[in-house]
């Protein structure tokens, strides 16, 4: 199996941690929630080259918290339904108050 070559994202996203050390496929999971969370459309496009649709999905469907507007996010990204998120079926049933 070919080597593959590690994806360039902007080191802003992982301000908090050592990015030189960043292990792509062993913390693909972390990798992927901070790349949607934080990343642009051009760091989202390497997330998708590297790890590919079925792997990003599969992490952001069972992830235990990722904010509203990143499951809008990758519910457009990925072509699936708002439901399929964890998160977002479990802000479902804690409403929030009001917020003015």
């Amino acid at each position: 199996m070919p080597h593959k070559e590690q994806p360039q994202f902007s080191r802003r996203i992982f301000w908090d941690v050592n990015f030189d050390a960043l292990d792509y496929d062993g913390k693909a999971a972390f990798i992927i929630e901070r790349v949607f969370e934080r990343g642009d459309v051009p760091d989202i496009r390497t997330c998708r080259r590297y790890y590919g649709d079925d792997k990003i999905k599969q992490v952001l469907t069972t992830a235990k918290w990722i904010s509203l507007q990143t499951i809008y996010l990758a519910s457009a990204v990925l072509d699936n339904e708002l439901t399929e998120y964890r998160c977002y079926n479990t802000a479902q049933s804690n409403p929030e108050h009001w917020r003015y």
